[in-house]
């Protein structure tokens, strides 16, 4: 009788590791792709400045849920002291043949709560800038203007972030 119990057990355990073998089965596209964006996604050191002072800060763009041509640019909350106080996460369009972002008038900042900013020539580059550590990297540029600081420009300019050490602010 012990035999017999040991005979069922070892064949439902067969029966059950058979059974999970075939629903590993991925079906369908196992690849998910990429974003419309993902060529000009990432993060970058962004030299910001305003009124003859200068800082860099890391600053990311990525992909809206949308999956359009439209994207973030986002200081991840770093630019919170002088001279680069103002804040920026803000939503843009980009043409995705040139790199070169729509002049966004009044989009909503959203690290400053019922604050705009107006974004103007605003590019990004293939392989136009030389990192920190002097490596061939992607290029940004863009000026803002704050809603709450009407008629300054910040300038923006900067290089992707390459991961390396010496590419690092």
């Amino acid at each position: 009788m012990k035999n017999l119990k040991n005979n069922i057990i070892k064949i439902l355990c067969g029966i059950l590791i058979s059974f999970s073998f075939a629903s590993c089965d991925a079906g369908g596209d196992p690849e998910a792709g990429g974003t419309t964006t993902q060529d000009f996604a990432g993060d970058w050191f962004i030299n910001v400045k305003v009124e003859g002072v200068s800082k860099f800060i890391r600053f990311s763009t990525y992909n809206t849920s949308a999956n359009d041509n439209t994207m973030f640019i986002d200081d991840n909350g770093l630019s919170q002291t002088k001279p680069t106080s103002q804040l920026l996460k803000a939503k843009y369009s980009i043409n995705l043949s040139t790199g070169n972002f729509a002049s966004d008038t009044n989009t909503p900042n959203l690290r400053q709560t019922n604050q705009t900013v107006t974004i103007t020539n605003g590019k990004i580059e293939k392989q136009a800038g030389t990192s920190k550590g002097g490596h061939t990297v992607d290029k940004i540029s863009f000026t803002v203007e704050y809603s709450n600081e009407p008629g300054v420009k910040y300038d923006y300019v900067g290089t992707k972030r390459t991961g390396f050490k010496e590419d690092e602010y």
